[in-house]
């Protein structure tokens, strides 16, 4: 009800959602708060691969993990300020096969379990199928539209597409062509050259700050920050505004309504987490 009905709903109104970062928000951290603070628990340590430090003030600062192929900050960009002072994260300095091994020492039943790859409530990662049997007929079919307005073919649903995808269209074409948006209202799914995937600037929503101060006292011009518009792509140089707006210093492709764009430090691979927002319009 609080991750996955969400989830079902986005994807029918043309997002790419992220269920991890809520489920971080509304099971993790709250269900299981709620559930340490019966057994009188201090603290709450995960498995996540980031890390908490004293930030000097009184409060912790959010870094990304040592191992940066295993680093989960993007997920956690919403933590609050209070969460972190209750959550302890062992793994953060830890590469996966010390981790591996450790659970070998003693004895986890997990230790050789293989790397989850998908949402753990699509496991076959066949969204469309869950969609539909959450939201019977939600999926409504439409047009394949290229951006420069031509009708290319038809689709079963916009919920069997992302912004980015460039195969499985349905579509002929003597170029490349990549989902550029998607339409909800008109069921439109509009298309168009690798070009037309490139933003510059974002509007998020929900935004999170867990850096110094407040967001809302950064400079007219902008924060200098790092920011992550996908958990698979690096940070890139940007401008953070006071509205919550990002603009890139070069263009970003991919970058897809419902995702999250977090905010880090610098392009360092172990910078402090400075919050996120989710991805409303680009």
């Amino acid at each position: 009800e609080k991750v996955i009905e969400p989830f079902a709903r986005a994807y029918v109104g043309g997002e790419t959602p992220i269920p991890c970062v809520a489920c971080n928000q509304h099971m993790k951290f709250a269900d299981l708060f709620a559930a340490a603070r019966d057994l009188g628990a201090d603290f709450l340590a995960t498995g996540h691969y980031v890390i908490a430090r004293d930030d000097g003030r009184g409060g912790q600062a959010l870094y990304r993990a040592a191992d940066a192929d295993r680093d989960q900050s993007y997920f956690l960009f919403a933590t609050t300020r209070d969460q972190l002072m209750r959550l302890r994260f062992p793994l953060g300095e830890m590469p996966k096969p010390e981790v591996r091994e450790l659970a070998r020492k003693y004895g986890l039943i997990n230790a050789e379990k293989a790397d989850s790859q998908d949402i753990c409530f699509v496991p076959a990662g066949h969204y469309s199928d869950m969609i539909e049997r959450l939201l019977p007929g939600a999926s409504i079919p439409g047009d394949i539209v290229h951006v420069d307005g031509r009708v290319l073919g038809r689709h079963a649903g916009i919920v069997h597409y992302t912004i980015g995808q460039r195969r499985g269209l349905g579509v002929a074409a003597t170029e490349p062509l990549y989902v550029v948006r998607l339409d909800a209202p008109t069921a439109r799914v509009l298309v168009g050259p690798r070009s037309a995937l490139a933003r510059t600037r974002l509007m998020l929503r929900e935004v999170n700050w867990i850096g110094d101060g407040e967001l809302a006292d950064a400079p007219a011009s902008g924060l200098p920050i790092a920011a992550r518009v996908r958990s698979t792509r690096p940070p890139a140089a940007a401008l953070l505004l006071p509205t919550g707006e990002v603009e890139f210093a070069e263009p970003e492709s991919g970058v897809s309504p419902g995702q999250a764009c977090v905010f880090y430090e610098s392009l360092d691979a172990r910078a402090r987490v400075l919050g996120g927002g989710f991805i409303a319009a680009s």
